[in-house]
Order: C-alpha cells, then sequence, then structure tokens
C-alpha cells in the first residue's frame, strides 16, 4: 500500500483506491463507453420502468427482486475473486477492499433511501438513464437527490452513525 494510499486510510477517507498514475484525458473514454453500454442493459431490462418497480413494492412480479438477487451474486463472487486472487487495478495498483463496520445510522438512511425509491420509482442508478431516455421529469428527482446528499453532507455530523 502506498504512503498517500495509507494517509487516507487513517483519516478515515473513502478514496483509498484513488490512482496516483497520471493519464491521458482520453483513458476516461473507457468508463463513458460502459455507462453507455449499462445505460442500454437498464433500457432493455427494464429495470427503469416506474411501472416494473411498483410491482416490486406490490409484490406482484420477481423481475426486479431477480435482477437485484443477480447483481449481489455478482458483486459478491466478484469481490472474492479479487480478495483472494489479488487481481490488481488495470495500471497494476493493488486494490483494496476495507472493511465495513455497522452502524444503527445506516438502517435510518436504508429506510429513507427504499421510501424515496418507492415514492419516485427511481434508485440512483438508473436517473440518469431515465432522463437519457426522455424522461424529462426525473429532473426533479435528480435535484432532490443533489439536494439530499448536500444536507447529509452538511449534517453527518450531528447524525446517529
Amino acid at each position: 500500500m502506498s504512503k498517500h494510499s495509507k494517509e487516507m486510510v487513517e483519516t478515515g477517507t473513502a478514496c483509498v483506491n484513488e490512482s496516483e498514475v497520471q493519464k491521458p484525458w482520453y483513458s476516461n473514454l473507457k468508463y463513458s463507453i460502459v455507462g453507455i453500454l449499462f445505460g442500454i442493459v437498464f433500457v432493455k431490462s427494464e429495470i427503469i420502468s416506474w411501472f416494473r418497480i411498483q410491482e416490486m413494492f406490490r409484490l406482484d412480479s420477481f423481475h426486479m427482486y431477480g435482477v437485484i438477487g443477480t447483481a449481489v451474486c455478482v458483486g459478491l463472487i466478484s469481490v472474492q475473486i479479487i480478495k483472494r486472487k489479488k487481481v490488481k487495478s488495470f495500471e497494476g495498483e493493488e486494490i483494496v477492499i476495507q472493511d465495513k463496520t455497522f452502524n444503527k445510522g445506516q438502517i435510518y438512511g436504508g429506510l429513507l433511501f427504499g421510501f424515496g425509491w418507492a415514492i419516485t420509482g427511481a434508485c440512483p442508478g438508473p436517473l440518469y438513464v431515465q432522463l437519457g431516455t426522455g424522461f424529462t421529469v426525473i429532473i426533479v428527482t435528480i435535484l432532490s437527490a443533489v439536494l439530499g446528499t448536500w444536507v447529509y453532507g452538511k449534517f453527518k455530523d450531528k447524525l446517529p452513525h
């Protein structure tokens, strides 16, 4: 682990895996391509559909639970492979996955997140996909998410953690 990474771990900074390698601007185009493909998958699998999300919350359909469950399984397996095989980034840097500690604020945050998701029919992942497909009303949800993030940052020290 580099000196910079150790300093971030000691101070509790979230960006432990920040790359120290300087790359040209166009090296980030791969992330745009993956983001566009991710958006296409969201649209084709109908997980940006307000109706699909409402079906999930009314327990009328397994569709969304299947998608979420598959994502959890893929994520779990991927993290285990990264940890056990000591996979490195494309730049050859060590990938460090920090252990997380549970706190009661996660319950409150999860409930707030779930209520917002049920009311708006959107979680943060698909917001921009919905906007990109022409659902301009989602701008209200995006602005609300940004405002909620700002409020959390402002009052983080006073909230139950």
